[in-house]
């Protein structure tokens, strides 16, 4: 029976005077396909260098055995055929893994077919021991084997298989070897072929989903206070002088705040006050002032000629930088006068503030994109563009969520049109419906809720969440802190704390940040608040990194390891191979990630366990339990395990005692060694 174009069983031909219906379902049913965004409005999405389950529910009547396959197309219009493999017993799911290599737009469909060879065979083990319908069912064998191309393997088991001279059961052996097994895997015996429709894939830069971010002040560095209580600002040169130990500490990607000029028009002073001094510097999101707008560079951090020498110095330390894209601005920004139509005006006649009640920002007027949607879009798009064009290819979005979605979709497709290497991350603590979508129409990657989320059960249910449940979308960034956030967990866990949530973080998701700060373990709060008293955002804050270092007050040598051992270690880069396992104490977090050899790259299989003591205060003992079969080992096979903070060496299995001390080291990082043969 013949398939239509798209993959479906075309309808009997006939004589009618009515429409004929064309029947969606195909000869063999294919559904639930994944990877897919839900809806399936716009691609599933990942980035070069991952692996992708891929996976669909298919079925048939009767009991005839079923074979399915990807067909995976890359950009340069290769496909690639990769087998199905059935799931669990009656559930009819399939699936299977390939890694994407090449950006662009990828097609998969997945092909199901009534594999006649498994079928027959599956009814000859039955029927021939027990004598029934011998010679029909050999007969049937042959007929099979004549359709296969010629092969000293289906030479010999033609031989056999029609060898009077035989019994029927060594007739039957002779057909079941490996050698024959491979040649029908390698081109199946397939009939009632049926195709499902085709799903579209974006494939984006590595960057688009893995890097180490490192967030710093460019005023911060190398500021300098004067006699008089004034401040000579740090600029981009010197800046830039900070950059090399940021990339010796293993990060990637250097996110600044804000770079344009600053109103003055109710600047915040120190914590948050309203009452700013000659001296205070005000907030860097409040953008604009007669300097000029988003376009413009604050005079004090340089011109254009220096913030091109800082790009440049990023690039020799294999740095990116990413800047901010905040779509708000200062009561003193040139759209004030210009675009008074860009803001919201109330009865009074005075223009509307940011507020996030109780929270009120005087300092920054938000854009209104109702009143002249297309002028506010252009202009933004102009903005970008100017950017791009100075070298940056990576953009942190401030609050997107506050502004229209349909914006973003088309933003963000704008330049990605032109520069599909530029990657938007967002900047949205906010409903799941709304990080989800902003994902769904165009931003790389997203903060997430993982800041607040420590406890064991919590860390549990939110790894599990972003690395099965929304993957095919949603790309976390597990920043451990910001500037406007240092949680509970942090101001009173003390330096066990910062270990904890850095290395969970460096190890639960592909990309990962830290706020300058954290490394000198920065964690006394601005009372009634959530976030560092004496706050960056509105003030200089100079530190010694070097000294703190010297004299074993810094965790940068520990955010180093974390650096290197994501870097060795490929199962690291990845999201979906995120496992939970079980522990017996409720303050003790188990999880592995898993990458086949065939994707490392290094030919031998790359596994990291982490168990990690998420009670900051505590010693903990107890017995970790692992299902060694989702990183390839057989239950009950013992196998080595280095821990690669330690050094230590220990021999485990599905059953392991652990006990972590939390003001030493409270987690394990382990290596898997698996065992010869295995």
């Amino acid at each position: 029976m013949a398939t239509t174009e798209n993959g479906r069983v075309a309808a009997s031909a006939g004589p009618t005077t009515q429409q004929r219906y064309e029947t969606r379902i195909g000869r063999i049913p294919i559904r639930f396909l994944n990877p897919q965004q839900p809806e399936n409005r716009w691609p599933a999405k990942a980035f070069v260098g991952e692996v992708l389950p891929f996976s669909a529910t298919v079925f048939r009547e009767g009991h005839d055995q079923l074979g399915a396959a990807l067909l995976l197309t890359d950009p340069r219009g290769t496909t690639s055929r990769f087998p199905l493999h059935p799931g669990a017993p009656g559930t009819d799911a399939w699936h299977t893994s390939a890694q994407v290599d090449a950006p662009g737009t990828w097609i998969y469909r997945i092909q199901a077919y009534s594999d006649d060879w498994a079928t027959w065979l599956h009814n000859a083990e039955i029927k021939i021991p027990a004598g029934i319908d011998v010679d029909v069912m050999i007969t049937m064998g042959l007929q099979l084997l004549a359709r296969l191309e010629k092969s000293q393997a289906v030479a010999d088991a033609t031989a056999t298989l029609s060898d009077a001279t035989l019994s029927p059961v060594d007739r039957l052996e002779g057909v079941t070897g490996d050698d024959l097994a491979a040649v029908i895997a390698a081109n199946p015996l397939a009939s009632l072929v049926t195709l499902s429709d085709p799903l579209e894939l974006r494939v984006e830069r590595a960057r688009a989903g893995l890097g180490s971010w490192y967030e710093f002040f460019p005023r911060s560095e190398g500021a300098k206070q004067r006699k008089d209580g004034s401040w000579a600002s740090g600029t981009f040169r010197t800046a830039a002088k900070r950059l090399p130990a940021v990339a010796d500490m293993g990060f990637d990607v250097v996110y600044l705040p804000p770079i344009h000029p600053i109103g003055r028009t109710f600047r915040k002073g120190p914590n948050n006050t309203l009452d700013a001094g000659p001296n205070d510097p005000g907030s860097p999101w409040a953008i604009g002032s007669a300097d000029g707008g988003h376009d413009a560079i604050h005079p004090e951090l340089g011109t254009v000629k220096d913030f091109s020498y800082f790009l440049g110095v990023a690039k020799k330390n294999g740095i990116e930088i990413a800047i901010d894209l905040a779509l708000q601005c200062s009561p003193d920004h040139p759209w004030v006068t210009q675009h008074p139509e860009w803001f919201t005006t109330l009865p009074d006649g005075s223009i509307a503030y940011a507020e996030n009640p109780p929270k009120k920002y005087q300092d920054i007027y938000p854009i209104n994109f109702d009143n002249d949607y297309e002028g506010l879009r252009q202009e933004i798009l102009r903005i970008v563009k100017y950017w791009i064009g100075i070298g940056v290819t990576i953009f942190r979005v401030d609050n997107p969520h506050t502004k229209p979605l349909e914006f973003w979709e088309w933003l963000l497709h704008e330049v990605a049109a032109e520069r599909p290497d530029v990657v938007f991350f967002a900047e949205a603590f906010t409903r799941p419906a709304m990080m989800q979508s902003l994902a769904a129409v165009g931003f790389q990657q997203s903060y997430t809720y993982f800041t607040w989320r420590n406890t064991k059960v919590e860390l549990e249910e939110y790894l599990h969440e972003v690395s099965k449940v929304t993957s095919h979308t949603f790309r976390p960034n597990f920043f451990v802190n910001t500037p406007d956030i240092l949680t509970e967990f942090l101001q009173f866990g003390g330096r066990p704390a910062y270990k904890v949530r850095a290395a969970i973080a460096a190890t639960g998701s592909p990309s990962w940040g830290v706020y300058s700060g954290y490394e000198l373990f920065e964690n006394v709060a601005r009372p009634g608040a959530e976030e560092n008293i004496d706050n960056e955002k509105f003030e200089y804050k100079v530190r010694d990194y070097a000294a703190a270092e010297e004299t074993g007050d810094s965790l940068a040598p520990y955010l180093r390891r974390l650096n290197e051992i994501r870097a060795q270690h490929p199962a690291l880069h990845q999201l979906r191979n995120l496992d939970v396992h079980w522990s017996d104490d409720d303050s003790i977090l188990v999880y592995s990630k898993y990458l086949d050899a065939a994707y490392t790259g290094t030919g031998s299989d790359d596994t990291i366990i982490v168990v990690a003591n998420v009670d900051p205060h505590s010693v903990r003992e107890t017995t970790v339990h692992l299902d060694t079969t989702r990183f390839g080992i057989e239950i009950g096979t013992e196998f080595t395990v280095t821990d690669l903070i330690t050094g230590s060496t220990f021999v485990w299995g599905g059953d392991n005692y652990v006990r972590l001390d939390a003001f030493t080291e409270p987690v394990h990082i382990l290596r898997v060694e698996y065992p010869k043969g295995n």
